[in-house]
């Protein structure tokens, strides 16, 4: 959430600097040397404005936190951050989980003609991501036949797959928990606001406004929460794919490297 209240801040910066600068650029005189007299001053002046600007977003934003309700705010806020944290640990594992799988081919049939089975193994227990784990179960079982590799390269392949697929069952929750906390904070803040309706016994915007403007708040803080970690989640799922599918054609080309290697035997 800090992160996300220094961009909108750096974006109000950046509009109110660009609005200061059309400003004066159609306030410019003629005088070349009232120009340049009047340049420290305009600079520093907009500096100070894009500072207020900042501080005053800053303030605004934690204003309508609090006026939103502690309550609704702060588990929307913890639905942001618990989400966040899956999310970055998700894309961490995933790009280290992917790797160069021609590459480590080449090295296995290399090794396989050159040393052997053991040799192969020992490239694979060097290499990371899933794709050396499931070959080194395929190797380690190469002297039962074809066939029980393939077994043991696809039934270890779902064991990879699941490893990749962890902890994104939580993100979804939290996309779909957050605007449903918010659309609960607008649900009782319609009922506030029909509360001072029914106690005051006469229709006003003042009483109204306090609970209406609850419900909004709620609503869009869950909103963009949901949003934020939608976003993460399908980036991990497109980074799943990629990679299993990566992991079935690599599969593919060791069963094939270890037909021609019984072949030559």
């Amino acid at each position: 959430m800090k992160k996300l209240f220094a961009l909108i801040a750096v974006l109000g910066m950046l509009y109110f600097t660009a609005s200061n600068s059309a400003v004066a650029q159609s306030a410019v005189t003629d005088s070349t040397a009232t120009k340049v007299t009047n340049a420290p001053a305009d600079t520093e002046e907009a500096a100070a404005a894009t500072a207020e600007e900042g501080q005053s977003l800053h303030s605004a934003l934690k204003q309508k936190f609090i006026e939103g309700g502690a309550g609704f705010m702060t588990s929307i806020l913890i639905c942001l951050i618990l989400g966040l944290a899956l999310a970055i640990e998700r894309v961490l594992y995933l790009n280290l989980s992917t790797s160069n799988n021609k590459k480590l081919l080449a090295k296995v049939e290399e090794a396989l003609n050159n040393g052997g089975i053991e040799a192969a193994k020992e490239v694979c227990r060097n290499s990371r991501g899933p794709v050396a784990s499931i070959f080194y179960q395929g190797l380690d079982r190469s002297d039962e036949g074809i066939d029980v590799v393939e077994k043991t390269v696809v039934s270890y392949g779902g064991v990879q797959t699941g490893l990749l697929e962890k902890g994104l069952s939580w993100i979804a929750l939290f996309i779909a928990l957050a605007p449903m906390l918010g659309f609960l904070g607008t649900v009782i803040g319609m009922i506030q606001a029909f509360d001072a309706i029914e106690i005051a016994g006469d229709i006003s915007p003042t009483l109204v406004a306090g609970g209406i403007k609850v419900a909004l708040i709620t609503t869009v803080g869950g909103l963009i929460v949901a949003m934020i970690l939608q976003v993460f989640y399908n980036y991990c799922v497109s980074k799943i794919d990629s990679i299993v599918n990566s992991m079935e054609d690599a599969s593919i080309s060791l069963i094939d490297i270890l037909v021609k290697h019984n072949l030559k035997k």
